[in-house]
């Protein structure tokens, strides 16, 4: 419990930030950080790649976000997960996908739906054994992501 009360308090100081501009071309949802740490912490490109790896799977099969992702290129968005979670890590990676805005635009996210994610990715962190402190900090730079993904209020 007191887990979910600590991912709880990250993700409204998060949600508090000013809004994220939008972007019209492909670039991060968020600018790098100024150091790796959290990169390195996660354990660089094949800890991510771990951890997108489990988390992929997770929300085909979890039946909160199984309707978002089970006509989705499971490989590709492993691919965009990983370089996303590189550039908001930290690490030397470029998001080349769409805007989060543009990508999710037409698809009726709710808070609930979000937080479902939420919730899968840090199991997926969990069982890729990623430590506490290091979860909340990467939950905390995605965070601000959900302006952008969020769109049935």
């Amino acid at each position: 419990m007191k887990k979910i009360t600590l991912l709880l308090a990250v993700l409204c100081a998060a949600f508090a930030l000013p809004p994220v501009q939008a972007q019209s071309a492909p670039a991060a949802s968020a600018a790098a950080p100024a150091d790796d740490a959290l990169f390195r912490a996660l354990g660089g490109q094949p800890g991510i790649d771990r951890i997108t790896g489990d988390f992929v799977p997770r929300l085909v099969a979890d039946p909160r976000t199984s309707e978002f992702f089970k006509k989705t290129n499971q490989a590709h968005l492993k691919e965009m997960l990983s370089q996303q979670f590189c550039v908001v890590a930290g690490g030397p990676c470029v998001y080349t996908g769409v805007p989060m805005k543009l990508a999710h635009q037409d698809m009726d996210i709710s808070k609930g739906d979000f937080n479902a994610l939420v919730e899968v990715l840090q199991a997926a962190m969990d069982a890729q054994h990623v430590p506490f402190a290091t979860q909340n900090q990467l939950l905390a730079r995605l965070a601000p992501m959900h302006r952008d993904i969020v769109n049935v209020h």
